[in-house]
């Protein structure tokens, strides 16, 4: 299944409009669009309030919690509850930290399962290729209680395929423009392909390159998620 993930009420209600079966919601694209750092556990409040506008487009939302807005396992709980008491279908829940490094397996582990009963998907996100630290394996396995286990940053299918294999649950990757296609990674038994930041980087794109013709300008690249990060107030 292909998940766009949307950024605000407009976008959702957008990739609703156009038959999409499920959205998710992109970290960054609401950190962003609410001036907050990305991935620095700043945009509770927001992700929470979106989630609640969303859950009337009538389509199953999945949730972008970052890493669950806290180290505390209860107020993981707490939040998913929250998150469930508004209709949302489920949550991204990822072991990155701010600083670059990844969570402690066992704390995770602890997190993810807190998570868990409140009758929401919960999709365990680990970073081990996104921030090049971890074994990817190790964290796949360690995190088997969960709903379904998001790898993003895999683009080899013959390294997708091997994660696929290792494990009982649902696989979801991120997609790459470059990357494998969609056939290819259904070929490969992935579950979810997951937009990301990619449609909120796009359309960034698009207004730039809107304003920069009324001047004659040229259209510029996507900007990378670094790019969107860098300008963005850097956590406290």
């Amino acid at each position: 299944m292909l998940l766009p993930n949307a950024w605000d009420y407009g976008s959702a209600a957008m990739l609703a409009a156009h038959g999409f079966a499920a959205i998710g919601t992109t970290s960054l694209g609401v950190a962003a669009a609410h001036g907050k750092p990305d991935a620095a556990g700043a945009t509770k409040a927001e992700t929470i309030e979106l989630a609640g506008k969303l859950t009337g487009l009538g389509v199953p939302i999945t949730v972008d919690v970052e890493g669950g807005f806290s180290d505390d396992p209860a107020e993981v709980s707490d939040l998913v509850a929250a998150l469930a008491a508004l209709g949302v279908a489920g949550v991204n829940l990822e072991d990155g930290r701010p600083d670059g490094t990844l969570r402690p397996i066992e704390t995770q582990r602890e997190i993810i399962e807190a998570a868990l009963g409140h009758g929401v998907f919960v999709n365990a996100r680990t970073d081990t290729c996104w921030l090049g630290t971890g074994d990817t394996r190790e964290r796949v396995s360690a995190y088997g209680h969960a709903d379904g286990v998001f790898v993003p940053g895999l683009t080899e299918l013959k390294e997708i395929a091997g994660v696929v294999e290792s494990t009982s649950l649902p696989v979801n990757v991120l997609y790459q423009p470059d990357g494998p296609t969609l056939a290819e990674l259904a070929g490969a038994g992935v579950a979810r392909v997951s937009t990301g930041s990619l449609l909120y980087r796009a359309s960034l794109r698009g207004a730039l390159t809107a304003v920069l013709a009324v001047r004659g300008g040229d259209a510029p690249p996507i900007p990378t998620y670094g790019e969107i990060a860098a300008i963005l107030p850097q956590p406290r």
